[in-house]
Formats: C-alpha cells, structure tokens, sequence
C-alpha cells in the first residue's frame, strides 16, 4: 500500500515542487532585479552630479587661466588699462564672429578706445550704450588704422576685408617700392595719436605687385583668435612717452658754489 501511495504521489509532489520552486525563481529574480534598478538609478544620477561638478571644475580652470594671463598682460601695457569681459558675440554662418560686446559701458568707456589681448590688437570701441560696448574688429570693413612693417619701415593704412570665410584684412597706399614679405610683423604705427605705436596687429599672408601702379597689395592675418577671446583690455590713455634721458647717466648739479665729491 505505502509503494502504490508513493508511486502516485511522487509525480504530483515533483510537480508540485517545480512549480513552487518555479515561482520562487521568479519573485527572486524580480526583487533581485527591482533592486538592480534602483541601484542603476541611484548611479545614473551620481554620474550626471559628478559630470557637472567637472564641469564646473574646468569652467573654473579656464577662468582662472584667462584671468591669469590678463592680469600679466596688465602688467605688462604701460598704460592705464580696464578690463573687460566678453558677455556675447555675433558671428555669421561661417562661425566667423562680426562683433564682440563686452560688460563695460557709458562713464567708463568712450568710442573710439583700443581694445587688446595677450596676442595684440583685437579693434577699438564702436560705441557705448548703457553698461555695455561693442567692438569694432579689424576684419570689419568699417575699421581703418594706420600700420607700420617694423623690418622694412613701410607705411599703410589696415582695413578689413570683410569676407564671410576669413578674418582677412589689406594694407593699403603701402608703397611698392618697399621691401615685404609673406610672415612679417605687422604693427600700429601711432600715426594721427588715435593707437599707442607698436601694438601687434598681424602678419603679411600675401603679397603681390603688379607691373602698374604705384602701391602694392598686402593681405594680413590678424594676430588675435577671435573665436576663442573671453576676457580683453581697454587702453583709457596712451603710454607715456620714453624718458630722452632715460640711458645717459643721472649727474649731480652744483649747488651754490659747492660742487659735491
């Protein structure tokens, strides 16, 4: 009797216990599975806490690095000097940016200042309006200043080109018996006291010299990246001039008729 029972039951006891096993299986790997997505969750979002607080880290470096650099480029202009940072830029489908606007304005800027970076001259103030300027480039069409060729002396005047692809700029009434060439250093001259001599401007990327005519025709690159440019200086005044007396030197006077040792 006891071997026909388990003959019987055994089978309904085996699936029996599959089934319970099966089910337990289940709510197992549910739970088990619950608790894998919360933990993703709980990564998900310190992943996305950790990238911004990167984020931040190297937005923080990056200031810290432009600051550094202006404050050295501020020690090293002779002039009374304000800087200013960049607050937005108009740039056309190229990517090429047209004009610079920075957090200064009225009753500390006026038209007409030159605006600088650690590479050279990036334009001068078109006009002030409430707290803020705008700055003409050198690339723009409307900019006009008088340059100098330091390895040969020629004279021009630097104007931009104005090209949607390029921040390209020609000097221009450069006489074409002057020697240039491809690479050379090109400078404000000082001439009509409206820019501080010397400051960089660019460097001559073509020439060319036609069989007629009385000047030649010079492309120049600016110096300045104005694509990556977030902090600038204004010059409010000219450097002062060279001491004439500055290498002779310094000799005592007679005072009275005491001439001293």
């Amino acid at each position: 009797f006891d071997r026909a029972v388990l003959r019987v039951s055994s089978p309904l006891q085996a699936g029996a216990s599959w089934i319970v096993e099966g089910i337990g299986s289940v709510w197992n790997s549910y739970v088990w599975l619950v608790d894998v997505d919360e933990e993703n969750d709980e990564l998900r979002a310190e992943n996305s806490r950790l990238r911004q607080e990167l984020a931040e880290a190297s937005r923080l470096s990056s200031d810290t690095a432009v600051l550094e650099r202006l404050v050295g480029l501020k020690r090293r202009t002779a002039a009374e000097t304000v800087a200013a940072r960049i607050v937005s830029a108009t740039a056309n489908s190229f990517f090429r940016v047209l004009r610079i606007r920075l957090d200064r304005g009225e009753g500390e800027l006026r038209d007409g200042l030159p605006v600088i970076d650690e590479n050279g001259l990036v334009g001068r103030i078109h006009k002030t309006f409430g707290n803020y300027a705008d700055v003409l480039l050198l690339s723009d069409p409307q900019s006009s200043i008088a340059v100098v060729i330091p390895r040969s002396g020629a004279q021009g005047v630097l104007t931009g080109l104005g090209t949607d692809d390029s921040y390209g700029c020609r000097v221009e009434y450069l006489d074409r018996e002057k020697e240039v060439a491809e690479g050379d250093l090109v400078v404000t001259s000082g001439l009509g006291g409206e820019l501080p001599a010397g400051i960089p401007v660019g460097k001559i990327a073509a020439v060319t010299t036609k069989e007629y005519g009385r000047y030649q025709e010079i492309e120049v690159s600016p110096v300045v990246d104005y694509g990556s440019m977030r902090s600038v200086l204004v010059l409010l005044a000219p450097p002062p001039p060279p001491d004439p007396n500055g290498d002779k030197p310094v000799r005592s006077k007679v005072v009275g008729e005491v001439r001293p040792y």
